[in-house]
């Protein structure tokens, strides 16, 4: 079954930002017509590598909580959350509260570059890209 892909959300910890990038200049064909939303300086990462993003405030002022809304109100196909398991980070709540929010409206959420691949793939035959 095709379908269009409509958007996908982009969030990376900080030390996982260069490796996000890397991550989605692989995916580049896939994502071209795509909208893609990112949490403030993860889109910035984003934007310098070639991407057109939709970027919404930093994470720890509110980006992953206005994130999580798009996904409650269907406007986000899938999510990249690359999170760093050893930093700490003062907005877990909003992280744990989007991971949640996926979980409850059945969305991909791929947190490392491994799951990414897999959310990739089946994303590509989603929308019919062989």
């Amino acid at each position: 079954m095709n379908k269009e892909l409509k958007r996908v959300a982009m969030i990376a910890h900080d030390g996982k930002k260069a490796e996000m990038v890397g991550f989605f200049k692989d995916y580049m064909d896939l994502l071209s017509g795509v909208q893609i939303v990112a949490t403030g300086t993860t889109g910035s990462h984003l934007v310098k590598a070639g991407l057109e993003v939709d970027c919404k405030l930093s994470g720890p002022k509110g980006g992953d909580a206005q994130i999580a809304a798009m996904v409650a109100e269907g406007d986000v196909d899938a999510v990249f959350f690359f999170r760093d398991p050893l930093g700490k980070h003062p907005h877990e709540p909003d992280v744990q509260m989007l991971m949640r929010v996926c979980d409850l409206y059945d969305i991909p959420l791929a947190t490392n570059p491994a799951s990414g691949k897999l959310v990739m793939s089946g994303l590509k035959q989603l929308v019919g890209h062989n």
